[in-house]
């Protein structure tokens, strides 16, 4: 009876030692499996991406980003104050018999206190009634790239300083390039004065009823 339990022992030691081992062939196999398979698609993954970015509409946004910049930037100076300011182009095309004074307000898109005078001097009401009463309110890029004819002339950018100017810009601050420059004309759009320098409210009502 003790030999039978004895041989009954065994042969269940024996079995569970198969087992085992086939248990830890297979866990081995599904762990060989599953590396081979980490391995491999990561770098599928990443040249999937790479691919997908080369040709992703997302690469053409800067470019169309930097174009409304430049859009942004003109509509911001010509509506400076909630005012309608004309173009230079406006201006000179302008046929106005009423007796209105032009301010040109010339500028660069780099210059600061330009900036400020947008924001500080000409938001001012009393500024803001003064202007729309009297005169013909301009904004001229002094930078600008396209010719403008001008009282029959035509007027070309040239390459020199910073960035360049617009031989008007020249015409119209007499050689003295800075900015901003308020360039007062009559009404009959011939040059009463140039005034270069940042204004603050009071400073340009006082100028601006001594025309």
């Amino acid at each position: 009876m003790k030999f039978f339990s004895f041989l009954m022992l065994s042969s269940m030691l024996v079995l569970c030692s198969i087992s085992c081992k086939e248990a830890s062939k297979t866990d081995s196999t599904e762990q060989v499996a599953n590396q081979t398979a980490a391995e491999k698609t990561p770098s599928s993954s990443i040249k999937v991406t790479q691919r997908d970015s080369k040709g992703h509409p997302a690469s053409n946004k800067p470019k169309k980003a930097q174009n409304n910049a430049k859009n942004k930037s003109a509509d911001d100076h010509l509506s400076a104050g909630g005012m309608d300011w004309l173009s230079i182009e406006d201006a000179a095309s302008l046929k106005d018999k009423s007796g209105k004074k032009y301010l040109i307000d010339v500028y660069t898109d780099w210059c600061g206190w330009c900036k400020v005078m947008d924001k500080k001097t000409f938001t001012d009401p009393e500024v803001i009634a003064y202007l729309e009463e009297n005169f013909h309110i301009v904004k001229f890029n002094a930078e600008q790239k396209n010719p403008i004819t001008w009282e029959g002339k035509s007027y070309e950018w040239i390459k020199t300083g910073r960035k360049g100017v617009n031989t008007l810009a020249q015409k119209l601050l007499g050689g003295r390039l800075g900015y901003p420059t308020m360039v007062y004309l009559d009404e009959n759009k011939q040059l009463i004065k140039s005034s270069p320098g940042y204004k603050d409210p009071a400073k340009l009502l006082a100028e601006l009823r001594q025309l």
